[in-house]
């Protein structure tokens, strides 16, 4: 029964997340953590923190570990935990994979046409807001201390405001931010 629920809660995130990997992290935290409870917030940020290291695009990955870790949480076998990655990779790539086969078709013959030309432009503002809403969900206590002592506050919006001039200002590569951030965090905690 958890694996159908999966597959429905990913399938459906998969339709309805327009804007990439980053627009579904809100809703991916809203089912997993806040409407089934599968994940802590702790975990889903642990998630999240390893999703957008190793390759490949943040939604898939995130859909894959979510999996994983849902039906390990739930008293399951680690082997029924990859079956779990597998279905919610499965079901995050699947409309996607389907509109692309519709879409494509009529995308070239239509994409001039006024109202595709403005369902597009009225697409752009709501990925924008998505995208908006997964940053907020992240700045919560799990990701800025978890202790009661100020510093660990403080250190953390120093390696956030660091790390967010390094790459907006100075365009320092975000593989060399990460690993920076994870060597002052290894550090300083």
């Amino acid at each position: 029964m958890l694996l159908l629920k999966l597959f429905y809660t990913f399938f459906k995130i998969g339709l309805f997340g327009f804007g990439g990997g980053y627009a579904m992290i809100s809703m991916i935290q809203g089912e997993v953590v806040t409407r089934y409870n599968w994940l802590t917030m702790g975990q889903f940020t642990d998630i999240v923190a390893i999703s957008q290291m190793t390759p490949g695009p943040i939604g898939i990955n995130s859909a894959t570990y979510v999996g994983y870790t849902s039906l390990v949480n739930a008293g399951y076998s680690h082997a029924m935990g990859v079956v779990g990655s597998a279905t919610a990779t499965f079901a995050v790539v699947l409309p996607s994979f389907i509109l692309m086969l519709l879409i494509s078709k009529f995308l070239l013959k239509f994409k001039n046409h006024p109202i595709v030309e403005n369902i597009f432009l009225g697409l752009r503002p709501a990925v924008i807001g998505l995208i908006a809403a997964a940053a907020l969900l992240l700045l919560n206590r799990e990701n800025f201390g978890t202790s009661d002592t100020p510093w660990q506050f403080y250190i953390s919006i120093f390696i956030f405001v660091t790390t967010f001039i390094g790459t907006y200002v100075y365009k320092i590569n975000p593989i060399l931010l990460i690993c920076s951030a994870g060597v002052a965090g290894f550090l300083l905690f």
